[in-house]
C-alpha cells in the first residue's frame, strides 16, 4: 500500500511540474513605433526569438503610434495589453485577447482629459489591486511649460471604460518615468512588491533606475535604493528566473541596446548583460510568464498581423 502511495505521489508530483512549466513572453516595439507590437519568445529567460518570423504580432491602430507596450493576464484569463499612445498628448492605448491571438476592444483611452496642460502620457501599465477590487492603471506625464518635471500617475477602473480621476501616484522628489512593479510571491525574507522606476533627473544627470519596496501593490514605497543601472537607461522590466530577479533595461546612448542586472535579494545586484540575447532593434516591453503549452501553440504562427 504504501508503494502503491508513494508512486503515485511521484507521479502526481511529475504531472504537477510538468503543468506548470513556464516559457517566457516578451512583448516589444520597434523604432519609430509605428509598425505595431512584436513577441518573442524563450524557454529559458534570458535567450528570447521572436515570434511570427518576426513580423508584427498586433497592429497600432491606423495612424497611430504605439510604443511601450505593457502585457499582463488577469485572474479571469484574460490577457491585456496597453502601451504609449502617441509621443505627445494625453491618451494610452488598451486592448484585450483571450488567447494572445485575436484582440478585440482595442481603444484610445482619453486618460489625462481632465488635464488640459498634459504634455505627454508615457509608458502605461496595469496592476489588479485585489484589496480595492479594480485595477490601477499607471503612467508618467509631464505639464506643458514644464516638459522635464515628469510624475508617475495613476487612476483606477473595473472596466477599462470609466476611471477614477488621475493623480500623482509616486513622487520621491525627483523627476521619475518608466514604471514597473514586481510581486514577490516565492521568496520569504524579501518584500511582497517592489517598485522599479527611472530617476530621471537631469540636473545632475542621472537617468538611471532605482527600486523601492512595499506592502502592497500600491506601496507606500520605501528603501529606495541607489542606482542599479548605468547613466542613459530606462524602460525597465522584472522578472524572476529560478531564484534568481533579472530587471531588463533599455540602455539607449550608443551603442544602444537591452541589457540586464540579476539580483537574488533586491540588495546586491550585477551585470547580466552577457547572458541575455533579445531580438535586434526591440525597444521598452514587458515580460510575461506563460505555460509551455501556450508557448507551443503561439511559435505555429506565421501570418500578417491582426487586431
Amino acid at each position: 500500500m504504501k508503494r502503491v502511495t508513494f508512486a503515485a505521489s511521484m507521479l502526481l508530483g511529475l504531472m504537477t511540474a510538468a503543468t506548470q512549466a513556464e516559457s517566457y513572453l516578451f512583448a516589444y516595439f520597434r523604432e519609430p513605433g509605428d509598425t505595431g507590437i512584436y513577441f518573442a519568445l524563450s524557454r529559458d529567460g534570458y535567450h528570447y526569438a521572436p515570434l511570427n518570423d518576426g513580423a508584427p504580432w498586433f497592429l497600432p491602430p491606423t495612424g497611430q503610434k504605439i510604443r511601450d507596450p505593457y502585457l499582463t493576464q488577469g485572474a479571469d484569463g484574460k490577457y491585456r495589453l496597453v502601451w504609449t499612445w502617441d509621443w505627445r498628448g494625453k491618451s494610452i492605448g488598451y486592448s484585450e485577447s483571450e488567447d494572445l491571438q485575436h484582440w478585440t476592444g482595442t481603444r484610445e483611452i482619453p486618460i489625462m482629459a481632465d488635464f488640459p496642460q498634459t504634455n505627454n502620457t508615457w509608458a502605461p501599465e496595469i496592476y489588479w489591486d485585489a484589496k480595492a477590487g479594480r485595477w490601477l492603471v499607471l503612467w508618467s506625464s509631464a505639464m506643458k511649460g514644464e516638459p522635464n518635471n515628469h510624475h508617475i500617475w495613476s487612476a483606477m477602473t473595473a472596466d477599462f471604460h470609466s476611471f477614477t480621476k488621475p493623480s500623482v501616484w509616486f513622487d520621491p522628489g525627483y523627476v521619475t518615468i518608466d514604471q514597473t512593479i514586481f510581486h514577490n510571491t516565492s521568496r520569504k525574507g524579501l518584500a511582497p512588491w517592489y517598485l522599479i522606476f527611472k530617476d530621471q533627473n537631469q540636473d545632475p544627470l542621472r537617468y538611471q533606475i532605482r527600486v523601492a519596496s512595499g506592502p502592497s501593490v500600491q506601496g507606500p514605497w520605501s528603501n529606495i535604493s541607489g542606482p542599479i543601472t548605468p547613466t542613459w537607461s530606462e524602460g525597465p522590466s522584472a522578472l524572476q528566473v529560478g531564484e534568481r530577479y533579472v530587471v531588463f533595461y533599455d540602455y539607449y546612448r550608443p551603442p544602444a541596446r537591452f541589457k540586464a542586472v540579476e539580483t537574488t535579494d533586491w540588495v546586491h545586484w550585477s551585470d547580466a548583460t552577457d547572458k541575455i540575447d533579445l531580438p535586434h532593434g526591440c525597444k521598452h516591453g514587458s515580460f510575461l510568464k506563460i505555460s509551455d503549452e501556450v508557448a507551443t501553440r503561439l511559435e505555429q504562427r506565421h501570418d500578417a498581423a491582426s487586431r
